[in-house]
């Protein structure tokens, strides 16, 4: 009884834990510049300013910038799960002489740095920049990395026989890859999917550098420029990175059965 009280609490300490920067951050949201730095720093707001949120979507590009995001991320979904997914196929079903040579090649991309490489980014991107392709390529190369290792331990887990009876009853390599693997990989693609969507929509640096016309910028370089040189409505700047969460809330919400199952495969495995 002991143990299972200090088990509940210990796991509502940890949700408190974690839901608490978003409770901050909504309330934050809400207030003026005299209420956050005037003492009620995690306290529910006085007076609720609403006009916050209106004074984002009007006055300033956010929901241009939303619109940029959502196209930047989701292109970098599509590019990472379609590549990587078979890129993990290659290496791991397919036999070929370099196949663990190019197993480590990419792993080793996990531990380069994305800042590391700006510059060489930069100029060998010189062409493309200002438009969405320029922040897509490096993010979907840098993500496909981990990606693969992730694929590829599904994989391993598969029974061969499977794709053995597809090939007696004739199924070419493309069949059994999208009809077969790919279904069987939906929990790891949700997965990754996430960690893809994450990094592109948070991602500041090359944001910041490739991309400095308004009609391209993401949201992460649109909030930074809510921040005034002299003056701050930091309500403002609140509701603003209370919309960047939203989108990410509810892919995660959505597709958390699937990242549960990814889980209870993997532990089964092990």
């Amino acid at each position: 009884m002991a143990k299972k009280i200090i088990r509940t609490g210990f796991l509502i300490f940890c949700s408190l834990v974690s839901i608490f920067p978003l409770y901050w951050m909504f309330t934050f949201s809400l207030k003026e510049n005299k209420e956050i730095f005037g003492g009620n720093v995690i306290g529910l707001p006085h007076i609720w300013k609403v006009e916050n949120y209106t004074a984002v979507v009007e006055n300033t590009a956010v929901v241009k910038n939303f619109v940029n995001s959502m196209i930047v991320a989701a292109l970098t979904v599509v590019f990472t799960l379609f590549l990587s997914s078979m890129a993990a196929y290659a290496l791991n079903r397919l036999v070929w002489k370099l196949s663990h040579f190019v197993y480590v090649l990419f792993l080793v991309g996990i531990m380069l740095p994305m800042h590391a490489v700006l510059l060489p980014l930069y100029r060998n991107l010189h062409s493309i920049l200002n438009g969405y392709m320029a922040l897509v390529i490096p993010y979907v190369a840098f993500q496909m990395p981990l990606t693969i290792l992730i694929l590829s331990g599904a994989l391993q887990s598969f029974p061969l026989e499977l794709e053995e009876s597809a090939f007696i009853d004739g199924a070419n390599i493309y069949k059994i890859f999208f009809r077969i693997i790919m279904p069987l990989m939906r929990p790891y693609l949700a997965t990754t999917a996430i960690l893809a969507w994450l990094a592109s929509w948070n991602e500041f640096m090359l944001a910041v550098t490739f991309v400095t016309d308004s009609t391209h910028k993401t949201l992460t370089a649109g909030i930074l420029e809510l921040i005034g040189k002299y003056t701050t409505r930091w309500g403002e700047v609140g509701a603003g990175l209370t919309i960047s969460v939203l989108p990410t809330l509810i892919i995660y919400i959505s597709l958390s059965k699937s990242i549960q199952k990814s889980l209870v495969a993997g532990a089964i495995k092990g």
